[in-house]
């Protein structure tokens, strides 16, 4: 039964690998409250550039979001991607055309320039770490992107603050000789993470929340574990073991 189960974790994880590369990051929507029933926002994909590749990040819902449902601490997931580590230097939030404000009960259509068809360009530029969760959240200022015309109609002009939570940590190292390890597991409590080296006997456990782990590095053949304990682990950072030989 032991047997079926480490097959299965192998299976399991065996795609760990070729994401190593990679920080996890999702980006969320919240709100900076204005004197208004209702501002209906049509949101319709992020745009990023990461490692000087472009990435178009589809919506969990893409859709017609009313920001005064995200006021006071609430927010709400937008998308979350896979991005390569390195630079993320350009975020465009994309807009559709079904926008508009609620005053007095009354619906007002939001009228939108004409430079913003191409995309919102927010002020984000951030370092990604592999094997690191970020939070990205946009704070939709309502009160301050709605600009009342002398015709009596509405101008959007949105007003978007970017802040970022970096919600994990990881831990990297290097099983020598190569191909040494076969299965890398950090403990701490109950949690268990576990992932599969490449060739190169470099591995990387990523997504881990912030405390003290008891890492071991099973041996193929007759090389046994290897138990390093009390490896601290910190939100944002990547703990790195170094060399870890047989």
């Amino acid at each position: 039964m032991k047997k079926l189960a480490f097959v299965f974790a192998v299976l399991l994880m065996a795609s760990c690998s070729k994401e190593e590369k990679t920080a996890s990051v999702q980006f969320r929507l919240t709100d900076a409250p204005g004197s208004y029933d209702a501002v209906l926002i049509d949101i319709s994909s992020i745009e990023v550039i990461a490692g000087d590749a472009p990435f178009t990040v589809n919506l969990v819902r893409p859709g017609v979001y009313n920001l005064l449902d995200f006021t006071n601490g609430i927010d709400t997931l937008l998308a979350d991607i896979d991005l390569p580590e390195g630079r993320m230097n350009q975020v465009r939030l994309i807009l559709g055309n079904n926008n508009s404000v609620v005053v007095d009960g009354d619906t007002f259509a939001l009228a939108t320039p004409s430079a913003q068809q191409s995309g919102l360009k927010l002020n984000v530029q951030y370092d990604l770490v592999a094997g690191v969760n970020y939070q990205f959240v946009l704070d939709f200022d309502a009160g301050r992107s709605i600009v009342r015309q002398g015709n009596g109609g509405y101008l959007l002009k949105p007003v978007i603050r970017v802040f970022t939570n970096a919600q994990s940590g990881a831990i990297r190292g290097h099983a020598r000789p190569d191909s040494a390890a076969v299965y890398v597991m950090a403990i701490a409590g109950t949690d268990t993470f576990g992932t599969i080296p490449p060739a190169d006997g470099r591995f990387l456990l990523k997504g881990l929340p912030a405390g003290s782990y008891n890492v071991v590095v099973q041996g193929g053949g007759s090389l046994g574990d290897l138990s390093i304990n009390n490896v601290g682990v910190t939100i944002g950072n990547v703990t790195d073991l170094g060399e870890v030989s047989f």
